[in-house]
C-alpha cells in the first residue's frame, strides 16, 4: 500500500501524507484513480480504452469503453512459477489426521496445459464466446481449470456446490440455462461422503438447455461417473500447448452470481470482466498485501462469491489452497492445522468461525499452531466479528498477524470495507474503506453521519457493480434492489457506522434491524455481548410485534452446547450482560434455545428469515438455508408466544 500511494504520487505530483488522503484522492477522481491503477497493475490488454468514465451517474455506467481483454489470459500468461492450487480434503471419518485426509498440487506450468486441455475440450462441445457454462461442483482443482477454460473462450461461468439439492440448482441454473455443466460424482462433509448421481440425472430433463454433463472424479473414495463425459475423456490428448485467449469487452459477462434468495428467489448477477479482474487486483495487491508465492485459503465453497474472490489471487502469482468439506471435521481444529500444514499466508474465513474457535480450541489445540509462523494475515467476512474475537486472535492464536475484516457482497463480488497493512488494528472495527469506494453511512433523509448507525450507501460508482440483471431487460429489478431508496446513490441494505479514524463497524442488515421503542439497534450489538458467554455458542436476534401491540419487542434465540439447558438463571446471566453492557433498551423481551443457528449455505445467519417465521410469513426458498429443519424449532416458538 505504501508503495502504491508514493507511485501515485510520483505519477500525479500530488502530496499524500497517508492513506486517508490517499483514499480521498481515489473518490475525488474515481475514474482518474482507476484509470492509474490499470497503470499500476499491468493490466495485459489486446485493445486499449478510449475512454475510463464517460458519465459516472448510476446506474448504467460504462467503464473503460474500447478495451479489449481475457480474464484468464491475465491469471495465465504472467510468468508465475511455483504452486497455482494447492488442495486438500475433509479426513475421513474415524481418521485422527492432523489435516485433510487427502491432497496435492498442481503448478502454474500444470495449470496452463489443464486450462488449454479443457478449453479444447470445450470447443468440441460447441461451447464459444457468449455461451454459459455451470458447475456443480466440489471445491476441487477442476473447478478452476473449469472456469479458466471458460473465461479463456469468453463463455460465462456460473457454480453452485453439491451439496445444494436438485430445487434450489434448478433455482439457480434455470435461470442461467446453460449448455454444458461440470458435476462432481460426490462430495464429503462431516465425516460422510454423499452422491450427486440422483440430482444430476434430473438435471437435462429440467433444464433443456443443457447438452453436455460432464463428470468430475471426487480426488478421494470411488464412484460411478454422472452425465454424459467424463473429465479425462474431455481434456483428451496433451498434443498442444497452446492456448487460445478470446478478447472481450470490459463488461463482458465473466460470473452469474446468485443472492442468498432466503426471501424471494435468487438474484441473478451479471459480472464484467474487466470490473471483476481490476478490483479483485486492488483488493489483493494493496488492501491484503498478497504477493507472488504467498499463499491464500478461503474457506468457501464454489457456492458463495469468495471463491471466485480467492480465485484471482493466481493473477498475482499466490497460491490458492483450496480446502473441501467442513472446517470443523473431526474437530474445530481441523481447518486450522490445515493452514498450519499448507504454510498459509492469508487465512480467510467468517466471523462465526472464528468465535466458535474461541469457545471450543482448548489450550493443546493452539499449542500445536505453534504461532502459525507461516500466516501474515486473517481474514473474515460473512459475519461481524466482536470485539472478544478481535482479543482471542491476538491473544491466543497468533500476535503479530494483521487481523482483517473484509466486507461487501456477491452484489459488487468484492469489498465496500476491508484491511489495510498500513493501519493499526481497532477490537471490533473494519480497518478502512476500500480505494475508489466512496461508501458513507446515511440517515433517513440521506444525510451523510459519522459515529452513529446508518444505511450503507456507495455515492460513486464501482467497477465491479453488476453489469446487469439476468432476466431483467428493462433494468427495473436492478433499480428497485439498489437505487430507488436514495435516488442515483447505491444503498446496500447494511447498517453501518464510521468512526473519526476512518474504520467501520458492521450492526447487521439495515432491514432486519431491531426497533423497540422506535430505536433502530443493530443485531451485532448483542452478538457482541454474547459472544463473551461462554456457554451461548450461537444467537439471532430480531425484532416481533405482539398481537394487540404497535411497538416491536426483541426475541432473542440462543444454541447452547447438547447438554446444556437454558434455565432461569442463564436467562438471566444473558439479560443482565446486555443491559450493562449496551443498554435496558437492548434488553430482549424474550429469551428461547434452539438446537442451531439457521445460516446461508455460506454461514450468514438469516435474520429477515427468522422474523418472517416469528411473524407468520413464509419462507419463500429454503433451499437457501444450510439447515431449514431449524425453522420447525422457530414455528413452535412463535406458537408459544401467541
Amino acid at each position: 500500500m505504501t508503495d502504491f500511494r508514493y507511485w501515485i504520487e510520483r505519477r500525479t505530483g500530488l502530496i499524500l501524507p497517508d492513506y486517508g488522503a490517499l483514499h480521498r484522492f481515489s473518490c475525488e477522481d474515481v475514474g482518474r484513480f482507476w484509470e492509474l491503477f490499470v497503470e499500476y497493475t499491468g493490466v495485459i490488454e489486446r485493445a486499449h480504452y478510449t475512454s475510463v468514465l464517460a458519465d459516472p451517474t448510476m446506474p448504467g455506467v460504462t467503464w473503460f469503453d474500447g478495451m479489449r481483454l481475457n480474464y484468464a489470459e491475465n491469471v495465465l500468461e504472467r510468468g508465475h512459477g511455483g504452486p497455482a492450487i494447492m488442495y486438500r480434503i475433509e479426513p475421513e471419518t474415524g481418521t485422527t489426521s492432523e489435516t485433510g485426509g487427502f491432497g496435492g498440487s498442481i503448478s502454474f506450468d500444470e495449470l496452463t496445459e489443464l486450462v488449454a486441455r479443457c478449453a479444447r475440450g470445450l470447443r468440441s462441445l460447441g461451447v464459444s464466446k457468449g455461451d454459459r457454462v455451470a458447475g456443480y461442483i466440489a471445491n476441487v482443482p477442476e473447478a478452476i481449470v473449469a472456469l479458466l477454460a471458460c473465461a479463456s473462450i469468453g463463455a460465462t461461468w456460473s457454480s453452485a456446490s453439491p451439496d445444494f439439492g436438485l430445487q434450489a440448482v434448478v433455482d439457480r441454473f434455470g435461470q442461467v440455462q446453460p449448455t454444458v455443466v461440470f458435476a462432481s460424482t460426490h462430495y464429503r462433509y462431516k465425516g460422510r461422503t454423499f452422491e450427486t448421481s440422483n440430482v444430476v440425472a434430473q438435471l437435462k430433463s429440467m433444464i433443456p438447455s443443457i447438452k453436455t454433463i460432464v463428470s468430475i472424479p471426487y480426488p478421494v473414495g470411488v464412484s460411478e461417473p454422472v452425465g454424459d463425459i467424463e473429465w479425462s475423456d474431455l481434456l483428451g490428448e496433451d498434443d498442444d500447448p497452446n492456448l487460445d485467449y478470446e478478447p472481450v469487452d470490459f463488461a463482458h459477462p465473466l460470473y452469474i452470481m446468485f443472492s442468498s434468495g432466503t426471501t424471494g428467489a435468487p438474484k441473478c448477477m451479471v459480472h464484467g470482466t474487466g470490473g471483476t479482474l481490476l478490483t479483485h487486483r486492488k483488493e489483493h495487491q494493496l488492501h491484503c498485501d498478497l504477493n507472488p508465492g504467498d499463499r491464500l485459503l478461503y474457506f468457501t465453497t464454489c457456492g458463495w462469491m469468495m471463491w471466485n474472490w480467492q480465485l484471482s489471487a493466481l493473477s498475482v502469482g499466490a497460491t490458492v489452497v483450496c480446502y473441501d468439506g467442513s472446517p470443523a471435521y473431526p474437530d474445530l481444529s481441523t481447518i486450522w492445522k490445515t493452514v498450519n500444514e499448507t504454510r498459509t499466508t492469508h487465512f480467510g474465513t467468517s466471523g462465526r468461525h472464528i468465535e466458535s474457535s474461541m469457545k471450543g480450541l482448548g489450550t493443546d489445540d493452539l499449542t500445536a499452531l505453534d504461532n502459525l509462523p507461516s500466516t501474515r494475515t486473517i481474514l473474515y467476512t460473512g459475519s461481524p466479528l466482536s470485539e472478544a474475537g478481535y482479543r482471542w486472535i491476538y491473544d491466543s492464536v497468533k500476535s503479530d498477524v494483521h487481523l482483517a475484516g473484509i466486507t461487501g457482497g456477491t452484489d459488487i463480488i468484492s469489498c465496500f470495507m476491508l484491511g489495510n497493512p498500513t493501519l493499526p488494528v481497532y477490537a471490533g472495527e473494519i480497518q478502512s474503506k476500500g480505494l475508489g469506494v466512496d461508501v458513507q453511512a446515511y440517515d433517513d433523509a440521506g444525510n451523510s453521519i459519522m459515529g452513529e448507525p446508518g444505511e450503507l450507501v456507495c455515492t460513486q460508482p464501482l467497477p465491479c457493480m453488476p453489469v446487469e440483471f439476468l432476466n431483467d431487460p428493462d433494468g427495473v429489478r436492478y433499480y428497485d434492489a439498489y437505487f430507488n431508496h436514495f435516488r442515483g446513490i447505491w444503498r446496500h441494505g447494511d447498517f453501518v457506522s464510521f468512526t473519526e479514524r476512518g474504520g467501520a463497524i458492521m450492526h447487521g442488515r439495515s432491514d432486519a434491524t431491531l426497533n423497540p421503542g422506535g430505536v433502530r439497534i443493530g443485531s451485532s450489538e448483542l452478538y457482541a455481548v454474547l459472544d463473551e458467554i461462554d456457554f451461548v455458542r450461537g444467537s439471532v436476534a430480531v425484532g416481533f410485534t405482539p398481537s394487540g401491540q404497535s411497538d416491536e419487542v426483541i426475541v432473542l434465540l440462543v444454541s447452547l452446547s447438547e447438554k446444556d439447558e437454558l434455565t432461569d438463571d442463564r436467562i438471566a446471566k444473558i439479560k443482565s450482560a446486555i443491559r450493562r453492557k449496551c443498554s435496558p433498551r437492548h434488553v430482549p423481551a424474550h429469551v428461547f434455545k434452539i438446537s442451531e443457528i439457521p445460516v446461508t449455505r455460506s454461514g450468514k445467519t438469516v435474520e429477515l428469515s427468522v422474523k418472517a417465521v416469528l411473524g407468520g410469513r413464509e419462507v419463500t426458498n429454503l433451499n437457501a438455508l444450510a439447515n431449514p429443519e431449524v425453522l420447525k424449532e422457530i414455528e413452535a416458538i412463535r406458537d408459544a408466544l401467541r
